[in-house]
């Protein structure tokens, strides 16, 4: 696993970014059309690999370990589901 490398501008602005709460998900995206010029799917993507980052851990603790949370939970749900269906 190579190491992880210092958080750039870009990092700390998606991270502030995730950290922001919307009302309706169409609003976010939008959002994150103006804010990032990409859609939301990328952003999210670009995210995701930010979450096992231990520098944007530091920099965003709060952040970071809820949005991990999220993860893991729906990644536990559809494991759950697809074990049903199994």
């Amino acid at each position: 696993m190579p190491a992880s490398q210092p958080l750039t501008d870009r990092d700390r602005q998606v991270l502030d970014f995730a950290g922001l709460t919307w009302r309706h998900d169409g609003a976010r995206d939008m959002a994150i059309r103006d804010e990032f010029g990409t859609s939301a799917h990328l952003y999210m993507q670009e995210l995701n690999r930010l979450l096992d980052e231990p520098h944007a851990l530091a920099y965003a603790p709060v952040t970071v370990s809820r949005l991990r949370r999220i993860r893991d939970d729906k990644r536990r749900a559809r494991s759950i589901r697809k074990l049903q269906k199994a």
